[in-house]
């Protein structure tokens, strides 16, 4: 069960409150760290994930039952989000220390949700690929046409070159929270966009975490 206090924030971050989604992120950015850090000890990576499962969260906003327990919830994100990195890395998304006990059920969660997707028929892949292809062109002329080079660059090197947000910032001589807010925007801007198309929300299991 969610608490009083969660509820209102997530109310809050759904009426567009900007505070209250930077509440929600000091409360539980350390916890979603610690949980990232026990399977995986590259610093740089876990703040990575730490980002990737708010947005995570956020893009799943629609779909949150509040009645859930919030933490919980964002755990399970980061849990798939820790699968991704693993099969990306080529090690096996199951490895763990074994102190983590109970906490097997949220990666087997997340395979199911991964699974899940890759069962996903062919023309649901290409209304996916289609819809996701012509938001990012239009993101990207609005960038343009506004000389907005820096975004990017930082999207570039963080989704073509597949840089940690550090990495990034380092090379662009901006801090990580620049970083991390263009990051944060622009996956939010797609969404929008994505949804702006009119496709229906099942086209996108991802967002169901």
């Amino acid at each position: 069960m969610s608490t009083a206090s969660d509820r209102l924030l997530v109310q809050q971050i759904r009426q567009g409150d900007e505070r209250a989604w930077e509440h929600l992120i000091a409360r539980y950015e350390g916890r979603l760290f610690a949980f990232i850090h026990r399977r995986i000890k590259d610093q740089a990576a876990c703040e990575d994930i730490v980002q990737d499962s708010f947005v995570g969260f956020y893009t799943s906003l629609p779909n949150y039952d509040d009645r859930r327990d919030l933490q919980t919830y964002l755990f399970t994100i980061a849990s798939h989000k820790i699968t991704d990195y693993l099969r990306r890395t080529g090690r096996h998304p199951l490895q763990q220390t074994a102190d983590e006990g109970g906490e097997l059920f949220l990666h087997k969660l997340a395979e199911q949700t991964a699974a899940s997707s890759v069962a996903r028929g062919q023309e649901r892949r290409e209304l996916e690929s289609t819809a996701i292809a012509r938001a990012l062109t239009n993101l990207l002329d609005t960038w343009r046409k506004q000389g907005d080079y820096q975004r990017l660059k930082v999207l570039e090197l963080l989704f073509v070159k597949g840089w940690h947000n550090k990495d990034v910032a380092k090379f662009l001589d901006i801090s990580e929270q620049q970083v991390a807010n263009i990051r944060f925007a622009a996956v939010k801007k797609l969404g929008e966009l994505v949804r702006a198309d009119g496709l229906p929300a099942d086209v996108f299991p991802e967002l169901h975490v």
